[in-house]
């Protein structure tokens, strides 16, 4: 990936973050999902809810675990954990399409543009710095860490689900492994979601709250051993000596 097609997937995805965000400010999830609970009775609409819920919590950026919760207190935690990892997979493919989409429509922009341009402003070339940093972040990530590895530890670590989904959209990972990496870094937290769900007395959607902060701190600890070894890879060929380095080494210590 080129240094500008990083810069402007960067930007493609920290837009579509933001908006996001903004959108789940407006439309808090506490009141919608509190009004589900008098519809458990009858387990068809029930689960016609819960779809429509999972279709529509991209635009509103909603955490996936109250939904999971939600899913484990009307199916109970058996049948619930199936049916909230494909709900979860469900819900993050529309982010993932449309962040690929537009970065890739930015980046062909980006390419069509003449490079000759009159000076930018102070504060748009600062935001510009800003996000090249952060895509240079996110390629250095995917590219130490691999596809299937990136995208497992980032829905393993405690951050926002959409985040991480715009993240590796503009990272080019392939559909099959953002789908495999989801379920398998999302499995963790759904269970625990699902489980505290069906216990429940009443329909909750604090979700990773009621979960606890250790059991979030051991998800970021598991992230953390499964990204330990391309790190220190990485580390390791950047501290080799190179071939020229070495054969210096060696004339000096003939001499």
């Amino acid at each position: 990936m080129s240094l500008s097609s990083a810069r402007t997937r960067a930007l493609a995805g920290a837009i579509m973050a933001t908006a996001m965000v903004a959108a789940g400010l407006l439309v808090s999830p506490s009141t919608t999902l509190g009004a589900v609970d008098s519809l458990t009775a009858d387990p068809l609409l029930f689960g016609l809810v819960v779809a429509g819920l999972y279709l529509v919590r991209p635009l509103l950026a909603w955490p996936t675990t109250p939904l999971a919760a939600v899913v484990g207190y009307g199916f109970g935690a058996a049948v619930g954990l199936p049916i909230a990892l494909l709900g979860v997979v469900v819900t993050v493919l529309p982010v993932f399409v449309a962040a690929r989409w537009l970065s890739a429509d930015n980046a062909a922009a980006s390419e069509t543009t003449p490079h000759t341009r009159d000076p930018a402003p102070e504060n748009e070339g600062d935001r510009s710095r800003l996000l090249e940093r952060a895509g240079d972040a996110v390629a250095r990530y995917y590219e130490t860490a691999g596809p299937l590895r990136g995208v497992t530890a980032s829905r393993l670590a405690p951050i926002p689900s959409d985040i991480a989904t715009c993240a590796a959209a503009v990272s080019g990972v392939s559909l099959r492994q953002f789908v495999v990496g989801t379920v398998i870094g999302e499995f963790p937290w759904t269970t625990a979601a699902v489980v505290v769900g069906a216990s429940a007395a009443t329909v909750t959607s604090s979700g990773i709250g009621e979960l606890g902060v250790v059991f979030s701190l051991v998800c970021a600890a598991a992230a953390l051993v499964l990204l330990a070894g391309p790190a220190y890879g990485t580390v390791r060929r950047e501290r080799r000596p190179g071939p020229d380095e070495t054969e210096n080494a060696g004339r000096s210590a003939d001499s």
